[in-house]
Order: structure tokens, then sequence, then C-alpha cells
């Protein structure tokens, strides 16, 4: 059985069978755990989830992880379980005085551990669903951070409003469709960190060349190809580091 703990709520794999109430409160005191959930997936552009609430009923947590703090409701918004070395890499990245510009923040997954774990001048988080953007602002307070702004809108709109000197695109599937407001935003010499889902026979191949198709005249130094996790059969999640000269 897969599951994963996210605060003090527990989250199954959707093939988990379950006999009764009573094996499923025995397994919500085994792990210390208020509420049992399935995911079933994540939707639209909101990223929003659909699930089942299997034991209990409070859908809102803390999870502590990477010495940062994110509150959440689980039942609004989505948790990606299996980034959180990129986070925490991302974060080790960031220079010093760097102003950063992080798309899809949803509730700062990427946005908190820089906070906390760099000396950025200023950190800009767009975010376009509501629910994520209050948990954003939510986090921010969590961990005392007062170089965090978060702005609710949509990245094509928003980006192209500010300068950065690196830009974190953790979103995938449609990603590619933001790279533009992206690059235009981004300072010269400035690094992209950009996110998606491939084949894994053109993993260092096509996100490179989505990259190098919006930038234009300006010329681009791919620094690392960061293979993140299987996200299907065949299919991986990876990031690009590139600066754009």
């Amino acid at each position: 059985m897969k599951w994963k703990c996210i605060g003090d709520i527990l989250i199954l794999d959707n093939k988990f069978d379950f006999e009764s109430e009573d094996e499923l409160e025995l397994l919500a005191k085994k792990h210390n755990v208020k509420t049992i959930m399935k995911i079933d997936h994540i939707q639209g552009t909101k990223r929003e989830p659909v699930y089942k609430i299997l034991f209990g009923s409070d859908t809102e947590t803390v999870n502590k992880e990477n010495g940062c703090l994110f509150k959440l409701d689980l039942a609004k918004v989505m948790w990606s379980k299996g980034n959180n070395n990129e986070r925490l890499r991302i974060a080790k990245l960031v220079e010093d005085d760097e102003v950063v510009l992080d798309m899809f923040a949803g509730i700062g997954y990427f946005s908190i551990p820089i906070g906390v774990h760099s000396n950025a001048k200023h950190i800009y988080s767009i975010e376009i669903n509501p629910n994520s953007y209050f948990y954003l602002n939510e986090n921010i307070k969590l961990n005392k951070l007062t170089n965090v702004t978060p702005i609710l809108g949509d990245c094509k709109d928003v980006a192209p409003k500010y300068n950065a000197d690196r830009i974190v695109m953790g979103y995938v599937k449609t990603t590619h469709h933001y790279l533009k407001a992206a690059i235009d935003s981004l300072n010269e010499g400035g690094i992209l960190h950009y996110h998606e889902t491939v084949p894994e026979k053109l993993m260092k191949t096509r996100p490179v060349e989505r990259i190098v198709s919006q930038v234009g005249s300006r010329d681009v130094e791919v620094l690392k190809i960061n293979k993140i996790k299987k996200y299907a059969p065949g299919v991986e999640h990876v990031v690009v580091d590139a600066r754009i000269n």
C-alpha cells in the first residue's frame, strides 16, 4: 500500500481498498492522523483536487517540509508530494539580492523555501487560484517572511509587468504556453527554471527547443536538465535550468 502523510492527513493510493470503518479508524490511529483521503487527480489550470474522504472530515492541515511550514486545505488545493527535493534545490541556487519571480506559485511551494533558505532581495509569487492564493498569504505569515509579494492573477498577464533575475515555472502539461511571458520578464543573464512533462526519449531535446523558440535574438545556455520524477509510463517530469543572455 502506498500512502503519504501531509500534516495530520493521510493520503492513500487510489488502488487501496478498505473493508470497514473499523479498519480505517485503526489506520488513522496507526499514523496519528485526523483524516484519511484519496486524491483521484488534479484538474484544470487552477490545479484543483478531485478527492474522496474516507475517514474524518477536516481537510485543512499544516505540513512541515525542509524547515518550512505550509498551511493548506487538501480539498481545495494540490500538494505535490514528489517535488520536495526540487523545492529545496532551487532555494539553494538563489543568490544574494536576486529578484525572483515564481510563476504558478500555488500555496508557495517554491516561494516559501526561497524566502526561508535564501537571501533573495524580493520574491514575486503569481497564482491564479483564489484558494491557493489565500493559503499563499497564510504561509507567508506563518513563515514570517517580509520579502514575498503574493499576486492573484494569470501568469501570462502578470509576469511581463515585472523584471526578475530568476524565474521559476513550477507547472507542467501546458507550461510552454507561458514561456514567452517568462522570458520577456527575465533580466539579461537571468536564470529560467522551466518544468515540463516529456516523453523520456525527448527529455534532452524538446524542453530546450521550446525555450529556444521563444527567446528571439537572445542566447540560451543550458545549465542542467534535472529529472524530478516519473510522471507516467515513458514520461518524465523534468526541469531545465537555463541562462538567458
